[in-house]
């Protein structure tokens, strides 16, 4: 039987199947925005923030691959990947409602206030991490290769979207008259109910995904495989790390790149407010409180809204500037205009022109969000997407938890708490990622009989 050909969607389908995506990056910019501060809020100190923000790699390096295995063996009514999308869903919704009020729970519960946070924290980016990692392989899933990118372009473009208003948020309850200050011990009211905002939008967009998108059945991937059944076995969780073993060379390649890029992203993420705080503000390491610091907070989600913003012009850009340049060219210049993004935020120190540094992020981030996947499919066997998608997942946190580990402690005692020198850091790994993807990294470059010897070499 000869295989047939996955037929080529349309832009609103592929916007139908991908829409879930921004709600989940709305939940995503809330929490990047916002948790370093809430935690803050809470006492923690500066130098023990990336420890806390552990809890969100750590529950991705665990989570990821087991629901793409999952997902790869599951044919329910309801489909293959979306039972998971509905469950991620309303988990997360609910971490978003518990975790600012942390505080109130702990009077109920009578816990330590940081402990029950990071537990909500920990259930929230565990939700996430159910949610996210279905999207991504549904679009391989779903998707003739031939629009690839195009697919994960459109995802970038929702979750520009998404975080611009998640990142925004608070900002523009305050400007409603919502206070932005925060009792000590307690989180601004700004900030709650941009949560709750966050909460009930993730649910509505998870189920317009779930009523407008029909996944394809065992028996049409059958004919996509030239009539081989998708499930030959009952799967096993240890096949996890027998595919793991057998991990394609081209995703070992756009590992190290996603190593580097990662590590800048994480630092980015735990330690500008702190930076903004310190280095532009003028306070002093210690002050977590003030009307002044929460303000650092604030700017903090203006910035990450920012770069997202940016992100959306620069994803419609991707695909004519990979047809002009190649895809590894195209994520090589991202990286460097994200890395001297993060670096000038060192010399920017009026923060008026902040924008000029998140133009550079964006277009890193529209690129980090597509071009590695979009690579990467070239290489995975269809019935094994949803477990390499989970596997990929790992050279994203795995960086993130060796920042979490260390990067406090060298703020610390390098760098005096003044976390602005570390953001630095984080934007010569950016550059660095650049350079290997130029030099190490090799896609649209390979032969179609070198992508198939990859493929060959993955454990079926």
């Amino acid at each position: 039987m000869s295989k047939k050909i996955k037929p080529d969607l349309s832009l609103i389908q592929i916007i139908n199947m991908s829409m879930g995506f921004l709600g989940i990056q709305m939940a995503f910019g809330l929490q990047n925005g916002n948790a370093s501060r809430i935690l803050a809020n809470f006492g923690a100190d500066v130098h023990e923030l990336s420890w806390f923000w552990l809890v969100a790699p750590v529950t991705g390096l665990i989570v990821q691959p087991i629901i793409g295995h999952m997902g790869d063996n599951t044919w329910s009514p309801l489909g293959r990947r979306k039972p998971y999308f509905l469950i991620g869903a309303i988990l997360c919704a609910l971490g978003l409602v518990m975790l600012p009020n942390a505080a109130s729970a702990t009077h109920m519960m009578a816990a330590n206030v940081l402990l029950l946070a990071v537990i909500f924290l920990a259930m929230m980016d565990a939700s996430i991490n159910v949610a996210m990692e279905p999207f991504r392989a549904l679009v391989g899933d779903m998707l003739p290769k031939h629009q690839g990118t195009i697919g994960f372009s459109v995802q970038t473009i929702l979750i520009g979207i998404g975080a611009v208003i998640g990142s925004y948020l608070p900002d523009w309850l305050t400007k409603l008259g919502i206070s932005n200050e925060a009792p000590k011990g307690f989180v601004a009211d700004n900030v709650i109910y941009a949560f709750y905002i966050g909460a009930g939008f993730l649910i509505l967009t998870i189920l317009y995904t779930i009523f407008t998108t029909k996944e394809y059945s065992p028996q049409e991937f059958a004919e996509f495989e030239g009539g081989k059944e998708v499930v030959e076995e009952p799967s096993r969780f240890t096949d996890i790390f027998k595919d793991f073993a057998k991990i394609p060379p081209l995703m070992k390649k756009l590992g190290a790149v996603q190593f580097f890029s990662w590590f800048a992203l994480f630092t980015m993420w735990v330690f500008t407010t702190s930076a903004l705080a310190t280095h532009h503000f003028g306070l002093s390491p210690e002050d977590t409180h003030s009307v002044e610091f929460n303000k650092a907070g604030d700017l903090t989600g203006k910035l990450f809204g920012m770069y997202n913003l940016w992100a959306i012009p620069f994803a419609f850009l991707l695909t004519p500037i990979a047809k002009w340049i190649g895809k590894k060219q195209t994520h090589a210049l991202a990286l460097v205009f994200g890395g001297l993004g993060l670096i000038s935020m060192y010399f920017i120190k009026d923060i008026n022109y902040l924008w000029i540094s998140m133009v550079g992020l964006g277009f890193a981030w529209a690129s980090i969000l597509a071009m590695p996947y979009a690579m990467l499919i070239d290489a995975i066997p269809q019935k094994k997407m949803g477990v390499y998608m989970g596997i990929f997942n790992f050279f994203i946190v795995i960086p993130q938890i060796i920042n979490g580990i260390f990067g406090g402690p060298i703020v610390s005692g390098i760098f005096g708490n003044y976390a602005i020198d570390y953001i630095v850091v984080g934007g010569v790994c950016m550059l660095v990622g650049a350079v290997m993807t130029i030099f190490f990294v090799k896609s649209e470059d390979e032969t179609p009989k070198e992508i198939e010897e990859e493929i060959q070499q993955v454990h079926f």
